[in-house]
């Protein structure tokens, strides 16, 4: 999934230089990804570590962490995918409201994908509902939907906009891949929780920060992925069809420093790492000075290549790639 500010391709540097702060050997850690997205770091600590805390405040998100972190056991699910994606399709909220052919003509989906997105997750549901299938398994399948549904997304990668045609790729058939997990011998938890709220009640060793460093709401970036998330029905706003979503005070310059120093003193962790860029709404500055208030800090840099969207959504930037920070706190 093309996520703004996955950590995915820097999963290798971030390893190192945690290990290098924390001691090579991590099981006797807990690991804890306070704004989690799409669980890439996570999912690179979790064999690693006795047990990793996740948690983000978008519900999709959740059900990716709930799926690829809280998930530890083996399932039955090859049975359940199969017939999936035998379903017939079947007219519902996403392709009225969000598919060719729909009512609204709102083109993030093909009609033929629409249907099926409506027609698996009516059924996941009424399987969850009637007790056919378990928390576990319910999410592991909500998760694969998910993924297989952003696979043919008619956008250029975020949800802020459709296209005016229905690409190639969007043109493809739904098809629900297995959102396979990775069993570990530790014991793992997986919140949907606002971060600052979530931090005064867990404790641990390491705590990793990746919160928005900019003014783009994930709630409006990926709010097709809420909807079908939560099956919920409402009245879509504007062209777009966006839904009701929460403002993360990291998005607004106005409140962002004051709003990581609450984070950064309620934290009951060892040492903390935050990742963050050259082009975010705190500088360098900022936050080395919040951050040497409570203990040792050092930082280390990396380059890498700019997240591709940033063209499509008409940002003008001269630079292609970011200097990747991590700020590192030892309380």
């Amino acid at each position: 999934m093309n996520y703004i500010g996955s950590k995915h391709k820097l999963s290798d540097w971030l390893l190192t230089n945690i290990k290098a702060v924390c001691g090579e050997d991590l099981s006797t850690h807990t690991f804890c990804d306070l704004f989690a997205g799409t669980g890439s770091v996570g999912r690179t600590f979790k064999p690693l570590v006795k047990g990793v805390i996740a948690n983000d405040l978008e519900y999709y998100s959740y059900i990716l962490n709930r799926n690829y972190i809280g998930n530890n056991t083996a399932l039955n699910s090859e049975e359940y995918i199969n017939r999936l994606n035998t379903l017939e399709p079947k007219k519902g909220f996403i392709f009225e409201t969000y598919s060719a052919s729909g009512a609204a003509n709102r083109l993030y989906f093909s009609a033929e994908n629409g249907k099926k997105i409506d027609a698996i997750r009516n059924q996941i549901e009424i399987w969850y509902v009637q007790k056919e299938i378990e928390e576990d398994l319910y999410y592991f399948l909500l998760a694969s939907l998910l993924e297989s549904a952003d696979k043919v997304a008619n956008t250029a990668s975020v949800y802020g906009a459709y296209l005016k045609k229905i690409k190639k790729s969007a043109q493809k058939p739904l098809v629900m891949q297995p959102a396979e997990f990775q069993i570990t011998s530790g014991n793992h938890d997986v919140f949907n929780e606002d971060s600052n709220a979530l931090i005064k009640k867990i404790e641990g060793d390491i705590l990793y920060l990746d919160p928005p460093y900019n003014a783009r709401q994930y709630g409006a970036n990926y709010h097709l992925l809420n909807t079908i998330a939560k099956k919920d029905t409402f009245v879509p706003k504007g062209k777009t069809g966006l839904r009701a979503y929460s403002k993360s005070a990291f998005c607004s310059k106005v409140e962002v420093a004051q709003t990581f120093e609450n984070l950064i003193a309620s934290a009951n962790f060892k040492t903390l790492f935050l990742s963050y860029n050259n082009e975010g709404l705190m500088p360098a500055a900022t936050v080395k000075s919040i951050m040497q208030r409570y203990g040792r800090y050092d930082l280390v840099t990396k380059e890498y290549q700019r997240f591709k969207a940033d063209k499509t959504e008409s940002r003008n930037h001269k630079a292609t790639t970011t200097t990747e920070y991590l700020h590192i706190l030892e309380k």
